[in-house]
């Protein structure tokens, strides 16, 4: 799964069924937790384990759909529900282990991710619910859709009384206004092609619920359901972001259709060509840096930054991101500048870009070098 924090995998095996599973800890001390179901595109991984998530302050813990090899909407294998028993299992005991209830835990997926995060979140009283194009009628859907899913969940025989039970399990727990206190966040699309019979007849219910959102997309570059969370990642990373912080917004029913692909751009081209500065790097090279040598050892204090920028006025300096000072530029292009204030010991990167009258920046120029105490300045 690539991303850019470290992730912890295991096998949770002390309830019925072994449950796969990930997990990486929260960044700055921050006291959630996001569970993520994986959708139907993904069978052999997690879902939304490309990194897009890295963002979230919370702890994260993906769940694998796999058992005996094959999915099961986190719920069960030949209607033996042992998996469902498993996995929220697993759910309790990271939370508890974090010292988390159940109000500060989100649960989120895509898909057959989104039907799980709902059944889970009504079921067992978590108090957050990011769900985008969910199966309501779970039974149903795998007969008809995914009929090996259907077989490894419902029976070799697809039975129909095993069907309207699955189609039951989402229905019955929103008619019974199960955790009426749950913030649902559910996102679809009339252009999704399950929108119809999956998505619109259930919607009603949900409505009941005071804290129930709903974003409902419309878009040209929605073409089929698995769209639908493409486009709408923004907004759904947006409301993640903020249920992370212990911030539930609430914005109810929305349409989402705030893009025009055709609209004419002709007019802020124009514009864009009449004032705009440019200089090619070739006219308006980077700055050079003179001093502190690339990859030197320096001292803690007096390390003075020198070089030249020809056609510039100023140079900006930055380390990580963080401005550290702007010195001018004398009329012969030489520049100087020193830090008010000891470098911390350890290797550092710093970028310096010119700026003209203008203010057009340069390409961006860097030195590495490290600082020690004891140091010799050179």
């Amino acid at each position: 799964m690539p991303t850019t924090r470290r992730t912890f995998t295991g096998i949770d095996a002390s309830g019925p069924c072994p449950v796969e599973y990930r997990f990486t800890h929260s960044k700055s001390g921050n006291r959630h937790l996001t569970v993520v179901f994986a959708n139907l595109f993904a069978p052999d991984d997690y879902g939304w384990g490309t990194g897009v998530l890295d963002g979230l302050r919370s702890n994260i813990l993906w769940i694998r759909d796999r058992f005996d090899g094959g999915n099961t909407y986190y719920l069960c294998r030949g209607m033996d529900f042992s998996v469902e028993r498993s996995v929220i299992g697993l759910i309790n005991r990271v939370a508890g282990a974090l010292g988390l209830t159940p109000d500060d835990v989100t649960l989120w997926g895509s898909s057959k991710g989104g039907s799980a995060a709902l059944y889970y979140g009504l079921r067992y009283g978590f108090r957050n619910i990011v769900a985008s194009v969910p199966q309501f009628a779970v039974g149903t859907f795998v007969r008809d859709v995914y009929p090996d899913i259907g077989r490894h969940m419902l029976g070799e025989d697809l039975a129909p009384e095993n069907v309207a039970v699955l189609d039951r399990i989402l229905p019955d727990l929103m008619a019974a206004g199960a955790n009426p206190r749950a913030n649902i966040y559910l996102v679809s699309s009339p252009q999704d092609e399950q929108y119809a019979t999956q998505v619109e007849p259930y919607v009603g219910m949900l409505r009941r619920y005071p804290n129930f959102n709903f974003i409902y997309s419309e878009s040209p570059h929605i073409t089929d359901h698995g769209k639908v969370t493409l486009r709408n990642v923004p907004p759904l990373l947006a409301i993640g972001y903020l249920l992370a912080e212990g911030i539930a917004p609430k914005f109810g029913v929305t349409r989402h259709t705030y893009e025009e692909p055709d609209h004419d751009t002709s007019p802020v081209e124009a514009f864009l060509a009449a004032t705009r500065v440019h200089r090619d790097a070739a006219e308006f090279p980077a700055p050079v840096i003179l001093h502190p040598a690339p990859d030197s050892l320096q001292p803690t204090t007096g390390v003075r930054f020198t070089g030249s920028a020809a056609g510039a006025v100023r140079v900006s300096i930055w380390e990580n991101g963080k401005f550290l000072g702007t010195p001018a530029v004398g009329p012969d292009g030489g520049w100087s500048w020193e830090l008010d204030r000891p470098w911390p010991a350890g290797p550092h990167h710093v970028k310096v870009f010119a700026v003209d009258q203008a203010g057009f920046q340069s390409p961006r120029a860097e030195v590495v070098f490290t600082a020690a105490a004891h140091a010799a300045a050179g």
